[in-house]
């Protein structure tokens, strides 16, 4: 059988809000947001210029259920180049944006087709092969079904391919939905399982091969690293797999080393050169800094300006050179003599769960004009209040309160 060739795709998220990012500068705040967009556009401009065989979404377009008008435009727009050079595109809505939400409809073109709300599957003829392409779109935000026992198992002639937007059964960092296990899949006889949902890209098996992509653009502190899609060559034999990079931007942590530093004057130097050699290697990035090595002379230094302002330092410098690398946080290890103390005060919090947290800012959550105004306590919120903790520890530590 002739190979086929396809991109794997998912978790777009279209228009997402962005969360833990009030740090970041005012003027460049309109670049991370048009930052889902410009990961999609990259990634139809690949499409476009490659000309797969055709093209799998696995769900969450869309960040919400009520789909914005400006990111159903971008999309259409996206799926109309895609049919003008004859690429044919397969869609299943995930959680985020299922299909009872409440949103203004547009007709999308004929080379796309959508899963509807139950499990069926769709054939198309490449390079002379029957490809079935089985999913189903989530009716709803939650599904707890074990979906997979809907699909069909494969037979006869042609590829088989699964969509599933969802994610292994006991996942205990994600919530669960569509539920399923490595060995339900593979049972099922297919040679592709095309995931969604879970935003870390992985390669869960090889034969067959079932994979998450990871979204294409990250969003927060904790969707490190690159971002993009699977271009996949698929035979009877075997299954090759090309990570494309398509984000705007990354997020990173970057640890510096001060040793032999005494002057402000040279640790900037030596941050601004490590971040541009940085942007050199790994393109535009929303960094956190963490300065290690320190001695009590620069802790010193140090701590004779507050963290915003050697934050602000920082950027001026590298603002001059003109590289998209935005600094969000700044963390500086303490010295072996102020550590000790430090650990001992942040493990109070450290072991504490989500219903701790909660419990300990119940107060705030609870006032009928301000809560509307804080965010959610989820574990974003928490690891931004822990860094955000663990600084203030080192400054109270320093100074002997």
């Amino acid at each position: 059988m002739a190979a086929i060739r396809f991109l794997h795709v998912a978790d777009l998220h279209l228009d997402s809000p962005f969360k833990g990012l009030s740090s970041i500068p005012k003027n460049r705040w309109q670049e991370i947001r048009e930052s889902t967009f410009h990961a999609f556009e990259n990634m139809i401009q690949y499409a476009v210029t490659t000309k797969p065989d055709f093209v799998l979404i696995a769900g969450d377009i869309y960040d919400g259920e009520n789909r914005s008008l400006r990111a159903q435009h971008l999309f259409q727009r996206g799926m109309e180049a895609l049919r003008e050079v004859g690429v044919p595109v397969f869609i299943c809505h995930g959680n985020h944006d299922h299909l009872s939400g409440n949103w203004v409809r547009f007709q999308l073109p004929d080379n796309v087709q959508v899963f509807g709300q139950d499990v069926e599957t769709k054939t198309i003829a490449v390079q002379g092969n029957q490809v079935h392409i089985s999913g189903f779109s989530y009716k709803e935000r939650h599904i707890r079904d074990a979906m997979h026992s809907y699909y069909p198992n494969a037979s006869g002639q042609g590829y088989h391919i699964g969509m599933l937007h969802g994610s292994l059964e006991g996942d205990k960092e994600h919530d669960v939905y569509a539920p399923f296990r490595q060995s339900d899949l593979i049972g099922k006889g297919y040679d592709y399982w095309a995931l969604g949902h879970i935003h870390k890209r992985q390669v869960l098996h090889m034969d067959p091969a079932i994979v998450y992509p990871g979204n294409i653009q990250s969003r927060h502190r904790n969707e490190r690293g690159k971002k993009g899609f699977y271009d996949v060559t698929l035979t009877k034999d075997k299954t090759e797999l090309q990570f494309v990079p398509c984000s705007m931007f990354i997020y990173d942590q970057l640890e510096v080393s001060c040793k032999h530093i005494i002057h402000a004057n040279e640790l900037i130097s030596l941050v601004e050169q490590e971040l541009k050699d940085y942007v050199e290697q790994n393109g535009n990035a929303i960094v956190e800094l963490t300065l290690s090595d320190i001695s009590e002379e620069t802790f010193e230094m140090l701590d004779a300006s507050s963290r915003e302002e050697w934050l602000a330092i920082f950027q001026e410098s590298l603002d001059k050179h003109n590289p998209f690398i935005l600094l969000k946080d700044l963390t500086i290890n303490l010295p072996a003599s102020q550590l000790n103390e430090a650990l001992i005060l942040s493990e109070i919090w450290e072991g504490w769960d989500s219903a701790a947290w909660k419990l300990a800012v119940k107060e705030l959550y609870q006032h009928p004009k301000g809560s509307r105004y804080l965010p959610s306590i989820d574990e974003h919120f928490i690891e931004e209040v822990k860094e955000e903790s663990k600084q203030l520890l080192n400054k109270a530590v320093s100074r002997g309160v």
